[in-house]
């Protein structure tokens, strides 16, 4: 399994922008097969975006897309999201998660490695 460290939550007002990171050490970066989930206060953690191990294409969530922009830089071993036009649903904990397949994956239990998680704030 790899390591995996969030950051660039904060509070933001709605409308606003954020963008999270996600570095991973700990094993061959280029191999995995990237995610990021959410979880609310009192709501199961849902599904927001993934990257093919590639990088050629991101897949989303209903709630964020159009909105959300999921990246990568496996020179870098970071991953990212890039949050536009938030709302105050979009409060939640955020998570990064990591898995080597070539496939692409959107479930919670598709992936063994978690990072903390970093908290993103909507106020209204």
């Amino acid at each position: 399994q790899v390591q995996l460290v969030e950051s660039g939550g904060g509070l933001v007002q709605a409308g606003g922008s954020l963008r999270l990171s996600c570095v991973a050490s700990g094993g061959s970066f280029v191999k995995l097969a990237l995610g990021w989930f959410r979880q609310a206060p009192g709501k199961e953690r849902e599904f927001v975006a993934g990257i093919h191990w590639s990088g050629s294409s991101g897949y989303y969530g209903d709630p964020v897309k159009g909105r959300f922009a999921i990246s990568r830089d496996n020179a870098k071993n970071t991953m990212y999201l890039q949050m536009n036009s938030l709302k105050p649903e979009d409060t939640a904990l955020y998570y990064c998660a990591a898995e080597p397949s070539y496939r692409n994956l959107r479930t919670q239990s598709d992936f063994r490695s978690w990072g903390q998680g970093t908290q993103v704030t909507v106020s209204s």
